[in-house]
């Protein structure tokens, strides 16, 4: 709360310039009634979450053609505030052409799209956002430090800001250290892993409220994927928005809030993955063997009295189990084989098995499952 006095003739009031209209709101006046008086009233200063939706991203009905291919289909989907956001779906389902719709890179031939409660086509949006696009592109020729201080000033951050913030980030991503500054060298000098970092780190130099992330872990080694999921999760600790598209179901079932899976254009679902998860049962099985399986396991799991689907990857294999079939049945039957059960377990599905469920195996890589 502040106060502040202010004289208002025919008892008008007036609020002095430097409260701006849109974050300001009277809640209370006091005045003792006599001509002339100094009324006095208290102006609460809105903080930017007052004015902030429920929903960062808003689509309704958005549809995209190119001549005879449809790309985007009638998609609505609402990004929750301040979440982790997946775009899931296989190579060519309409991921990379939503989220240019978003930036408004290309326009939709029909529906809305509202970011931050205003049109993707307000010019004001745009500084808001930072996207990291699926075909890299940084100047080979040019010094680290350069191209990012021209990323930043893009932006509208200051020089001696953009110094500061670059400074952080390079040590961040072990780019500046005691030994080596590869700030200082140019971007052809750096292996593939560092320049996806460079483009990262120039995503995020103007803080931007919204992250949109297009393929993000593609042609990353495990430590640098790593380092990019932990700066995801500090970005959502700090109320930011990240969206990020991918046909890696693994990463979105570990990092994710919420997703949404397209296919041929189209939304399959979306929502939260834990609702998701609920929503399609009980009839998973998680196993995993000691050795690799036996010819006798293998007839067991082709049984499809007993099981209408098996995700096998060796040693570790997903399970759902056939309508009526009791998983108590599947685990006698493979231990009278003489295989070693390392876990047996009565699970959800995980998200890659709902995604065959729902669309197929075309075009997706499973990644990691979850097992073991």
């Amino acid at each position: 709360m502040k106060t502040r006095r202010e004289n208002h003739p025919h008892n008008k009031r007036k609020v002095s310039a430097d409260v701006a209209k849109c974050t300001r709101e009277l809640v209370a006046v006091e005045t003792d009634g006599a001509p002339g008086c100094v009324h006095i009233y208290i102006v609460r200063l809105l903080t930017i979450t007052d004015y902030m939706p429920e929903y960062t991203i808003e689509i309704e009905g958005a549809g995209k053609r190119y001549a005879e291919h449809v790309a985007v289909s009638n998609l609505s989907l609402r990004v929750p505030k301040g979440a982790v956001y997946g775009l899931l779906g296989p190579n060519g389902a309409g991921k990379t052409t939503t989220i240019r719709m978003m930036l408004n890179i290309i326009a939709p031939d029909e529906g809305t799209i509202r970011i931050l409660g205003r049109r993707a086509d307000d010019p004001g949006i745009t500084d808001r956002i930072g996207y990291l696009p699926e075909e890299r592109g940084l100047y080979r020729k040019m010094q680290v430090r350069r191209v990012l201080r021209f990323l930043a000033e893009l932006k509208g951050v200051s020089p001696k800001e953009a110094e500061r913030r670059i400074d952080g980030w390079l040590e961040r991503f072990d780019l500046k250290t005691s030994e080596k500054d590869w700030g200082l060298s140019k971007i052809d000098e750096l292996s593939r892993g560092m320049q996806q970092k460079v483009q990262f780190i120039g995503t995020l130099l103007h803080d931007p409220d919204v992250v949109i992330l297009d393929e993000p872990f593609s042609g990353l080694d495990p430590i640098n994927a790593q380092a990019l999921k932990d700066t995801v999760v500090d970005l959502r600790q700090k109320g930011k928005t990240i969206i990020f598209s991918t046909h890696l179901m693994d990463n979105a079932e570990r990092i994710c809030d919420s997703v949404c899976i397209i296919a041929r254009g189209e939304k399959v679902l979306d929502g939260p993955i834990g609702e998701i998860k609920e929503a399609h049962g009980q009839r998973n099985v998680a196993l995993a063997l000691g050795g690799a399986p036996s010819t006798a396991v293998a007839q067991i799991l082709s049984d499809r009295t007993l099981v209408s689907r098996v995700d096998d990857s060796n040693r570790y294999f997903e399970v759902e189990m056939a309508s009526g079939a009791n998983p108590q049945d599947l685990l006698a039957k493979i231990v009278n084989t003489g295989a070693s059960v390392n876990r047996f377990e009565i699970v959800q599905p995980s998200l890659h098995q709902i995604f065959l469920e729902k669309v197929g195996a075309t075009g997706i890589e499973m990644g990691m499952t979850g097992h073991g």
